[in-house]
């Protein structure tokens, strides 16, 4: 009886353990973008270059996956190099201080057809902000390799003040507001 229970117990183990997925970001086929008002008139919009993350999923699809994602400060790109600097500097990211913008979930909270609800930790500097987010959920395809590829998508807005980005505390020069679009391919390891 003692074998039959413990054979029980480890076949009940190796199948939670193989229906969990690790889906790595493929920066080839993502991207990390932002828009922000300048001077009440007009937009900048720029990007982060590199970024790395990973979503873990207990089963098929993104149901009550777990999410982290982390994106290079000194990757930021506006196509502009001296605007690039000046991001970089302690006026708005400091950069050598605080090179990582790091996002850990909390939940994910299916919505009705591919919606869901995204909340988790923002960490931007030294400020660590939860937020909440809806999220596309693109499904699961094969790629060229054959492999298992996912795909999702979100929009927000964060208020960069909130995370100690006071440059222009007015708003009237860069915006208080900075829109933030994120589309991630991930690839099933």
């Amino acid at each position: 009886m003692k074998k039959i229970i413990l054979s029980f117990v480890f076949a009940f183990v190796s199948i939670i353990a193989f229906a969990q997925s690790t889906w790595n970001v493929d920066p080839m086929h993502s991207s990390v973008n932002f828009n922000i008002k300048h001077m009440g008139i007009s937009f900048v919009q720029g990007r982060f270059d590199k970024f790395e993350g990973n979503v873990v999923t207990p089963g098929a699809g993104l149901d009550n996956a777990k999410m982290s994602f982390l994106v290079d400060v000194n990757s930021i790109n506006t196509g502009v190099e001296m605007r690039d600097t000046h991001l970089k500097s302690a006026d708005f990211f400091a950069g050598e201080q605080f090179s990582a913008i790091k996002f850990q979930s909390i939940s994910l909270t299916k919505g009705k057809n591919n919606m869901y609800t995204l909340k988790g930790n923002l960490t931007i500097k030294d400020v660590t902000k939860e937020i909440s987010v809806p999220v596309t959920y693109g499904g699961i395809a094969k790629n060229q390799q054959g492999k298992e590829v996912m795909g999702f998508q979100t929009s927000f807005t964060v208020n960069r003040l909130d995370y100690n980005i006071k440059y222009d505390p007015t708003g009237a020069g860069v915006a208080k507001d900075v829109e933030v679009n994120l589309y991630f391919e991930l690839v099933k390891q």
